[in-house]
């Protein structure tokens, strides 16, 4: 019997259910979602599979030894306490990679560094000699996940990461990722069934994604090597039967087209396509999506208009404006998905979205909508007992794909996970737990959410910060008062900018126009007037002979002459 151990599938924020389903389809057990990752279990051939089949994955791992550390002392010491000629000996050249959250080990690279100093010493002090670091293509790849303090070491199956599909011969500037292409293909729904078209195509990305999804075809055909196929127990003849297996391969019947603007951009995506060997149902043209004026009816359009940070555009409400104009004018009766990053640019479009998903392109963090393009108005459509998302506008529903944005979930009974809803949940049990800024009615009848004004608690007790005044149950009033803060004992501590009556009576708070210290002494710079009658001090020889020399007579100033002599000293009698 062939023996199963847990694997890790890592992706974007926002594919895991997609993910999921794939892992499923392949025959994975124990499949479990997380943040940006998906955990099942298998045997040897479900991890070759994984990495050769999966379009939505990035790194397939292994993990081979967890334990709990509370520093990176004891991280050093259990590390180098495990059996590392297991895994790897002193020939091997590996490169390790490094998540870390929490706060002791708050620093990725710095536990990187503690990891490969371990499994040098284990190898210096059993066989005299250590393995080599090599950044770029290691013969093994390790994978360290530090979550507070828990610590999970893995061996990366994969290698390269997997959106590195081998298909790609040449980019535009700023070419969506492969996966994350891959994924929003899976998430509209779209099967291969309909035509498919991207009117600012790019370098082809969504094109030739799309027809690998159509065609069943496995993204890893243009791989030329895993990291898996270096360790000992690799098995050349298992993997060789999975990549020469096209038995689920499909003939795809629709057509998938390609536009944009720049005639480079399209010179680049008919080579990717060609690379891909995806050409033939793949029909590309430079055209502005200006310049539209029809498109195939029931077609899903799928693109990813300029955000405006890679790649610049010089007036981007223009072009938004002009993708709304279009789409209401020349996609009638078409499915629309379009990410983009900014919500100004998503006004600029003015249309209404039937489904928002939360993704990250890159560090950006995007939406994906979804926009149902048809006749005359909303309402109008409604009036007529229509439904812009059932079964004949929307081509998704006839998939069985998980569509929510893993940080907001809804576990159903029958296992469906439906999109994130910002206004509504309705749970089976009819118990309401979204994020609601007015009211949060939940089954025992407390409410628990922020609100700045007033918070009944169950006891009548109010604890939030109130800026005016604090009732607390024994009537102590504790919040910062600007003007005055009585406190149980009379005594005011706060800053007070006129006047600071301390227990001892001495004031010590900077006062630019009086300052009373308790041995009378005055020391602020007062050029002004005085509290009490004083003459200035001769100037001296500053001053020449009958020059006016202000005197000051308690708080009136008044001007004498005065008749000093060579020395500067006054005449007066």
């Amino acid at each position: 019997m062939t023996e199963k151990f847990e694997m890790v599938a890592k992706t974007f924020q926002g594919l895991e259910g997609v993910l999921a389903d794939e892992l499923r389809a392949l025959g994975a057990e124990d499949v479990t979602e997380g943040r940006r990752m998906v955990s099942f279990t298998g045997d040897k051939e479900m991890m070759y599979r994984a990495n050769f089949c999966c379009h939505t994955a990035l790194r397939i791992l292994k993990p081979f030894f967890k334990f709990h550390s509370p520093n990176a002392d004891d991280l050093y010491e259990q590390v180098k306490g495990y059996d590392w000629s297991k895994v790897m000996d002193t020939h091997t050249t590996f490169a390790i990679d490094a998540t870390t959250f929490g706060e002791e080990f708050s620093h990725s690279r710095f536990v990187t560094y503690r990891v490969k100093d371990a499994i040098a010493d284990y190898f210096m002090d059993h066989e005299g000699k250590r393995p080599s670091i090599r950044i770029t293509n290691p013969e093994m790849r390790l994978d360290v996940h530090i979550n507070g303090q828990e610590v999970t070491l893995s061996l990366d199956s994969s290698g390269e990461p997997l959106y590195k599909r081998g298909w790609r011969v040449a980019q535009t500037d700023a070419p969506i990722n492969e996966v994350l292409a891959a994924g929003i293909i899976r998430l509209s729904g779209w099967d291969g069934q309909t035509d498919l078209i991207d009117p600012m195509c790019g370098s082809g990305t969504f094109l030739v994604e799309a027809a690998l999804i159509a065609q069943n075809i496995n993204p890893g055909i243009f791989r030329k090597e895993y990291a898996f196929q270096h360790w000992k127990d690799y098995d050349e003849d298992l993997f060789s039967t999975i990549y020469n297996d096209d038995s689920n391969e499909r003939e795809f019947t629709h057509k998938i087209y390609g536009y944009d603007i720049a005639h480079q951009a399209i010179a680049i995506a008919k080579a990717n396509a060609k690379a891909a060997g995806v050409n033939k149902v793949i029909e590309l043209q430079q055209r502005d999506i200006a310049d539209w004026t029809e498109a195939p009816a029931g077609s899903t359009i799928i693109t990813n208009p300029p955000y405006g940070e890679r790649l610049k555009v010089a007036d981007m409400e223009t072009l938004y404006t002009t993708i709304g104009n279009r789409l209401k004018n020349a996609f009638k009766g078409c499915q629309v998905w379009i990410i983009g990053y900014s919500k100004e640019h998503f006004d600029w479009i003015g249309l209404k979205p039937s489904i928002n998903y939360l993704l990250y392109n890159g560090a950006l963090e995007c939406e994906l909508r979804e926009y149902i393009i048809f006749d005359g108005t909303y309402n109008d459509l409604r009036s007529r007992g229509d439904n812009i998302k059932n079964k004949d506008f929307r081509a998704s529903d006839r998939t069985n794909i998980r569509r929510n944005f893993h940080e907001m979930r809804d576990d159903r009974p029958d296992g469906e996970r439906r999109e994130f809803r910002p206004r509504r949940d309705d749970r089976p049990d009819g118990e309401r737990r979204e994020f609601r800024p007015r009211r949060d009615d939940r089954p025992d009848g407390e409410r628990r959410e922020f609100r700045p004004r007033r918070d009944d608690r169950p006891d009548g007790e109010r604890r939030e910060f109130r800026s005016r005044r604090d009732d607390r149950p024994d009537g102590e009033r504790r919040e910062f008062r600007p003007r005055r803060d009585d406190r149980p004992d009379g005594e005011r501590h706060e800053f007070r900018p006129r006047r600071d009556d301390r227990p001892d009576g001495e004031r010590r708070e900077f006062r630019p126009r009086h300052e009373d210290r308790p041995d009378g002494e005055r020391r602020e710079f007062r050029p002004r007037r005085s509290h009490d009658d004083f003459e200035t001090q001769d100037q001296g020889p500053r001053l020449g002979a009958d020059k006016e020399v202000p005197i000051i007579h308690g708080r009136r100033k008044s001007w004498k002459r005065r008749d000093l002599d060579e020395n500067g000293t006054d005449n007066k009698e």
